[in-house]
């Protein structure tokens, strides 16, 4: 879908949970709204700063389409764009990640392999914190 096909009153995010409505599963649907109201909500009102999503898998009951529907529902809200895709990225010090990025980012090998070099430095980089904290007798658990 285009920005073209957009009704001009409907933001994307809307258009794209009616998608989803029509798409899923009843009670698949309200799981997925269970755990994106809130952050739709802190969007709309400014106050991101101090919210936490964990859509990682440390909610067991939580089934990974969920977990990749409701980060696609996050970033169209916050990009406006229909066009996300969550791509999985083989990150060797953490194993598989998934990311969510648009359309020609997930289809470039190039820009996928920067995102993991990325994501490896900023391990590499928490485990050194983490040494250093425990090293000097502070929590490790960031």
């Amino acid at each position: 879908m285009s920005e073209s096909e957009i009704p001009p009153d409907g933001r994307p995010v809307d258009v794209y949970l009616d998608l989803l409505r029509i798409r899923m599963d009843t009670e698949d649907y309200r799981l997925l709204l269970r755990v994106v109201e809130p952050v739709l909500r802190a969007i709309e009102e400014h106050r991101l700063s101090g919210l936490d999503v964990a859509l990682d898998g440390g909610d067991d009951e939580l089934p990974q389409e969920i977990r990749d529907e409701a980060a696609l529902v996050i970033a169209t809200a916050v990009t406006g764009r229909l066009d996300n895709e969550v791509v999985e990225l083989e990150v060797d010090e953490t194993g598989p990640v998934r990311v969510v990025t648009d359309a020609a980012t997930a289809n470039d090998p190039s820009r996928l392999g920067e995102i993991a070099a990325y994501i490896r430095e900023r391990h590499q980089q928490n485990e050194e914190l983490r040494g250093i904290a425990e090293a000097s007798g502070l929590p490790t658990d960031f």
